[in-house]
């Protein structure tokens, strides 16, 4: 089982950003200093040769302070990279059939936003699941319905023990109330990305779920945001 709990980090990028490595890099530094569970590569648009020079870039960011990295949609860049994990969300290629092409090389994550989403993705082995939006968000362009924090306390009891990782438009001041729900962890993408430090941002979401963070990573500066 995943042992995660805490700041969820996603590396939301722009196709352009994706090619711009060391600017991504130095994005990615910060959330690692934040001392998060997971990191994950999010770039919706970018090529597989860009994602995967990119990833080649990340994965050893990640290594050497022990947070897994996870690769949003693309099972074949996951799998060509040997990351840790891949996320698939309910339109990617089904669980069953991910599985089978990655014969247990890497755990996979499942987006659900429904109690049917997340029978199916427990029924088919998902390692965690990601549910939301818990309210509002603005990082996706077509976002699905907000479930909101009783539908999310629902979803920990009848996921336990598979994690739970709480999604969408959750802010610095409501994690807390996130964590009390029972989710493992959480993913913030805009409060990170717009807060004047990701990296302290990153690190109070950690405290709002009791866990000690931080981690010696050498970040450059100034530090694109």
């Amino acid at each position: 089982m995943v042992p995660w709990r805490g700041y969820y980090a996603i590396l939301d990028l722009t196709s352009e950003l994706v090619r711009d490595v060391d600017a991504a890099c130095a994005r990615a530094l910060r959330r690692l200093a934040a001392g998060p569970c997971c990191l994950q590569v999010r770039a919706k648009g970018a090529s597989a040769a860009d994602l995967l020079a990119l990833g080649r870039a990340l994965l050893p960011l990640a290594r050497s302070v022990g947070v897994p990295l996870c690769i949003n949609d693309r099972l074949d860049v996951a799998l060509a990279l040997g990351a840790d994990f891949v996320h698939l969300g309910q339109d990617d290629l089904p669980l069953g059939a991910a599985r089978r092409v990655a014969g247990g090389r890497l755990g996979i994550g499942i987006s659900t936003h429904t109690r049917a989403d997340v029978e199916a993705a427990l029924a088919g082995g998902a390692d965690y699941l990601g549910f939301g939006p818990i309210h509002a968000t603005a990082t996706k362009t077509n976002p699905d319905p907000v479930v909101g924090l009783t539908a999310l306390a629902e979803i920990c009891r009848v996921a336990a023990p598979v994690p739970v990782v709480a999604i969408g438009g959750i802010t610095l001041e409501g994690v807390g109330a996130v964590a009390e729900a029972g989710a493992a962890a959480a993913a913030l993408i805009s409060a990170v990305d717009r807060a004047a430090d990701p990296a302290q941002a990153g690190r109070a979401v950690n405290h709002a779920f009791g866990v000690a963070s931080g981690v010696a990573v050498g970040v450059p500066a100034p530090i694109p945001r």
